[in-house]
């Protein structure tokens, strides 16, 4: 039979012959010495399908390796049932929490019954670590198979109930269909995942474990680069920023999705969105005391695509008030170089990412001047023009003022390398983390990300879903090379989640990830957000949402932005 084939993301697809029942692993295994890294998945008619897919006459077949976001998370979801197994094998019958992405892997803890009922962490040993490790490699070399099964959800939550694992009992319960659901077992331990797998354990071959503070880092190669394990970085301000969450989410009373869906059901939802709201004021108050404490005078915020910035920096500025203090926000994109002077990137197109896209002189000068008390005559960038216009804005800084400066390069040391370092005063922003689905099935940060910048560049610019992720491998690409490698330079995390936040974006998303067509290249994404949002109910009430909540910048009803 004929079928179109591609080796992988913009290799053209070619017509081959193959014989019948074949399957995509099959053909991952023929072409294997072409492929510059193992395929894990496959986009058959446009959508992502496990490698045990047979293929059929006049399928179009394109193989995925983890360098495809949906082929990574089917790795990852792989690497997670291997460790579950193995450390149930080394410690007996153990509870497993996937708590969150930490340093190119995965932050997990072990847990048993205490006395009282509840889990407790397992402080696991220096040597029961490396015996779960030794294992997953026995088991890996082994090639063992994960198979999959399918049941009816009520036959699937019976499983998972016997099996203990009884908040994906409730997970499942949310599912408005009775539609089949799919088992995963691995040496006779089943569970549940919204991913698929691999088909054996030999897919999942490079990886480290070591203990990490209050559990486990499970570390495995990144996207960027397949063929090897970053060097560990230890992101300890990260780390403390996602356990003062976790001690939010216990103030909350919420764990997993399943709890939030239980308060909008019973209506309790008023209650919890006002304490995750004063949950980030309270911080705000802290991040503002302290700047004017120590007596900064500069304010570097940095942040990925769709954090909340904007937002973030009115509230810290009023609480900077607040203080006394007299702010002078200043956005970077004013100091544009000339258009015609912007520089190229591989293509040979405008890159305004990179950080000499900024007049750095002029910046850098017009700063020193503003900290020794000068009039500064600012530029605005006319985006028509391609020009700075100067005269439209001439200001000093008052004798207790702090200039607050927003953007991609803002810890970029070339940006502020003529002011003083003593009186800098760095914050990282980002929604670090997102409520989990359940023990195992983790919504990951950057899908909060594109799903509130799907929704905003929907409502500002009326772009359709397709659009945004078409653009975000983009912007991804530029977040990886400006902004995550100077995370561990700021003084302060503000993590700008919501707990609740998915349930309130469900009823704007899921209509936009509809409409991405099955003949678009981001159909296989659209339906993958599109899967996870089936566990999570919608809130349509917003009358609680402050006007200077977060979400606001992306929902609509900003008194900042709108």
């Amino acid at each position: 039979m004929n079928i179109q084939f591609s080796l992988g993301k913009n290799i053209p697809y070619t017509a081959i012959e193959i014989s019948d029942e074949i399957t995509a692993e099959d053909l991952a295994e023929r072409y294997r010495e072409e492929t510059p890294w193992p395929a894990v998945a496959a986009i058959i008619n446009h959508e992502v399908k496990p490698l045990i897919t047979p293929i059929h006459e006049n399928d179009t077949v394109q193989l995925l390796d983890i360098r495809n976001k949906q082929a990574y998370l089917i790795f990852q979801n792989s690497l997670i049932l291997l460790f579950i197994c193995s450390v149930r094998q080394i410690l007996g019958n153990v509870h497993v929490e996937v708590m969150t992405s930490l340093n190119d892997g995965l932050f997990l803890q072990v847990m048993r019954h205490g006395e009282d009922g509840e889990f407790q962490v397992v402080d696991m040993s220096e040597d029961d670590v490396a015996r779960t490790y030794f294992y997953m490699k026995k088991m890996v070399q082994e090639d063992h198979p994960i198979e999959a099964k399918m049941f009816r959800r009520k036959e699937a939550m019976e499983i998972l109930k016997e099996t203990g694992l009884t908040e994906k009992y409730r997970s499942l319960q949310r599912v408005k269909v009775d539609e089949t659901v799919r088992i995963y077992t691995l040496e006779g331990y089943s569970d549940f995942f919204y991913n698929y797998m691999v088909p054996s354990t030999g897919y999942v071959s490079k990886f480290e474990l070591m203990k990490y503070r209050e559990g486990l880092l499970l570390r495995h190669p990144s996207a960027q680069n397949p063929g090897v394990i970053p060097d560990y970085v230890d992101e300890y301000r990260v780390y403390n920023a996602l356990k003062e969450q976790r001690q939010w989410n216990h103030l909350l009373g919420v764990q997993y999705q399943a709890d939030i869906n239980d308060r909008i059901e019973s209506g309790a939802y008023r209650t919890l969105i006002k304490l995750s709201e004063a949950l980030h004021d309270k911080k705000i108050v802290e991040i503002a005391d302290r700047i004017s404490k120590e007596e900064k005078k500069v304010v570097l915020i940095l942040g990925p695509s769709s954090s909340g910035k904007t937002t973030f920096a009115h509230r810290l500025i009023i609480q900077l008030m607040v203080n006394g203090m007299k702010p002078l926000y200043i956005g970077t994109d004013d100091y544009f170089v000339e258009r015609e002077d912007t520089p190229l990137d591989a293509d040979g197109q405008k890159n305004y990412e990179n950080i000499d896209a900024l007049d750095l002189p002029l910046f850098n000068r017009q700063m020193k001047d503003l900290l020794e008390g000068r009039e500064v005559d600012m530029p605005v960038f006319n985006f028509k023009t391609g020009h700075k216009e100067f005269g439209k804005r001439k200001t000093r800084l008052a004798r207790n003022g702090v200039i607050v400066i927003e953007g991609i390069h803002a810890f970029n040391h070339l940006l502020t390398r003529q002011l003083p370092e003593e009186s800098k005063f760095r914050i990282y922003i980002s929604p670090l983390t997102q409520i989990n689905l359940d023990s195992h099935n983790r919504i990951p940060t950057t899908d909060t990300r594109v799903i509130r910048r799907i929704v905003r560049d929907n409502r500002n610019r009326a772009h359709t879903a397709a659009m945004t992720l078409h653009l975000w491998p983009k912007v991804r690409e530029g977040e990886n090379k400006n902004i995550f490698p100077l995370s561990n330079e700021a003084d302060v995390f503000f993590n700008t989640v919501h707990v609740y936040e998915m349930t309130v974006l469900k009823k704007y998303a899921v209509p936009l990830l509809k409409e991405v067509r099955q003949e678009e290249e981001e159909y296989a994404e659209a339906q993958r957000l599109l899967r996870l949002f089936r566990y999570v109910d919608s809130l349509d009430d917003e009358s609680i949402i402050a006007g200077d909540s977060i979400l606001r910048e992306f929902i609509g009803g900003s008194i900042y932005t709108d």
